[in-house]
């Protein structure tokens, strides 16, 4: 038996497993399919919320202690496993912001690299945005990952630990609670027991939860994304090199040429299938922000689904009433962004070290949090969305 139980193999969960292996932990970690496969692989990979100025101070205090670790983490990956995660620091240009003075206002305050720029400075780096582009903002420091390489790596070097078992293809049917203690999980293939549980199920940890009677108010928003195949441009340069971000949409350029733009947002429960409706509404918006894109392949289309919480506020902590059990679960759209500092914090508590950040916003029994709070997740403390439950393509 491990010291320690994870139940999901996305990257929160695989990079907790790695933190705990380090400390000189045995783990297993149990995954429904393969791990990196839902959420972590359907993201887009930008390690900074959209709109950061709109979240709460909370989602600040996370994003900023895992923001300036992902540079550690690509080496690391890439000494460890040979594989390279693309971690790209080119920044990011935001085109039609109407709160731009509460943005420089937060910037300052934050300490934050970020300015107002003209027409020509946006040009001069992207010249193949449309016509038309009065100016915007710049944010040079920004970073992205292309996230399932991301995954493949983490998956890699977890299978390269001796003191990480990796259960993989395998559900979790319910959690094992005996006299009020986790102890281990019932699954298809029969039980896993480990000293203590932590649930990293993201949009799926609720289900397991319900039936102890714990009622978490993490929700699946469905998030519809695509991916162009762009060629070559004159100068031996790309398409698009920056990540550029207009009226909730963005655009990410990859290191081959190619372009995702995302994403929509849609309250369909566990429904992951894609849409001709969603199709058309990214193509429009991809187009807009960047023409030549009219012409080029789109070479994939998919859908994820998030772990929407109140406010975006992620539970991270001891999950009240069963001892042994714990909880890191509802990122929203930061999964990728938060991962780093989101798994310190809970790795530091269960290691009984000083956490870096006060712990005590993402407590799983916070009494703020109201069942029906989805609907919170608005225009000023998200990204640019009237409504998480509105079901039209954002």
């Amino acid at each position: 038996m491990n010291d320690f139980m994870i139940i999901g193999g996305g990257v929160i969960g695989m990079l907790t497993a790695c933190q705990l292996a380090q400390a000189g932990h045995g783990v297993t970690l149990v995954e429904r399919g393969r791990c990196g496969q839902e959420a972590s692989w359907a993201g887009g990979g930008i390690v900074s919320p959209l709109y950061p100025w709109r979240y709460s101070e909370p989602v600040s205090q996370l994003a900023q202690g895992a923001t300036h670790r992902y540079a550690e983490l690509a080496e690391r990956l890439l000494e460890t496993t040979g594989i390279d995660i693309e971690y790209r620091q080119k920044g990011l240009l935001y085109l039609r912001v109407d709160d731009a003075e509460l943005a420089s206002a937060w910037a300052q305050r934050q300490g934050w690299p970020l300015e107002k720029v003209d027409a020509s400075f946006i040009y001069a780096r992207e010249p193949w945005l449309c016509e038309g582009v009065s100016g915007g903002l710049w944010m040079p420091t920004l970073g992205s990952v292309r996230n399932p390489r991301l995954c493949r790596a983490l998956r890699a070097r977890l299978e390269a630990l001796p003191s990480v078992t990796l259960v993989e293809n395998t559900a979790v049917e319910r959690l094992v609670v005996e006299r009020g203690r986790a102890c281990g999980v019932e699954t298809a293939q029969g039980r896993l027991a480990a000293g203590r549980v932590i649930l990293c199920g993201g949009a799926w940890s609720g289900v397991l939860l319900a039936e102890h009677g714990v009622a978490l108010p993490v929700r699946p928003v469905k998030g519809q994304m695509m991916l162009f195949s762009t060629p070559p441009m004159p100068g031996g340069r790309q398409l698009l090199e920056r990540v550029v971000l207009a009226d909730g949409r963005y655009l990410i350029p990859r290191g081959d040429g190619r372009v995702l733009v995302g994403s929509t947002l849609e309250q369909t429960d566990f429904d992951k299938r894609t849409t001709a409706e969603a199709r058309e509404s990214l193509w429009q918006s991809a187009v807009a922000m960047l023409p030549r894109l009219a012409e080029c392949e789109v070479e994939h289309h998919w859908a994820g689904l998030r772990p929407g919480a109140p406010d975006g506020i992620p539970f991270i902590g001891a999950v009240p009433g069963i001892e042994g059990l714990y909880l890191n679960a509802g990122h929203y759209r930061n999964g990728l962004v938060l991962a780093p500092a989101a798994t310190r914090l809970l790795v530091d508590l269960l290691l009984a070290r000083e956490p870096a950040i006060d712990p005590t916003p993402y407590r799983p029994d916070r009494r703020r949090v109201r069942s029906a709070a989805l609907g919170s997740l608005d225009r000023r403390q998200g990204d640019g969305v009237d409504d998480i439950v509105d079901q039209r393509p954002a």
